[in-house]
């Protein structure tokens, strides 16, 4: 859980900035920052959830890219659909399907060899010796 809200944190703060930038409105850039991040963070649970119980996913859950790639298809959908819901604005829910999931899949690609790179750590950390 503790991956999912690092995440979560890194996709609010994307999202907050973007939605603003896109809408000049204080309130609707606030509620697309809050509800999109939200919805996204959900379904990264599900994702990781998938990738580690699923065989065929979880022989290449080592594959960064491959991951990566297959959470953006979820993340550009959500986040046009979110957008679109809340603004009534196509090319805006287009805009923000574009730029703000290509922002949090690199956000991703890093977040995921960052957690990986740890998880490594921990596995290959041997206790240090006790002097007496």
């Amino acid at each position: 859980m503790i991956k999912t809200i690092t995440f979560a944190v890194i996709h609010f703060s994307i999202a907050t900035l973007l939605a603003f930038a896109l809408t000049g409105d204080f309130l609707l850039g606030s509620l697309i920052a809050i509800i999109e991040p939200s919805v996204n963070t959900v379904a990264f649970y599900f994702h990781e959830k998938a990738w580690q119980q699923l065989p065929f996913l979880k022989k290449r859950e080592s594959m960064t890219k491959v991951k990566t790639v297959s959470f953006a298809i979820i993340h550009f959908n959500v986040a046009f659909m979110v957008t679109y819901a809340l603004t009534g604005d196509a090319f805006l829910g287009g805009l923000m399907a574009i730029i703000e999931p290509t922002i949090n899949s690199f956000a991703y690609f890093f977040h995921e060899r960052a957690w990986g790179n740890k998880n490594k750590n921990i596995e290959y950390q041997v206790e240090p010796a006790m002097y007496v």
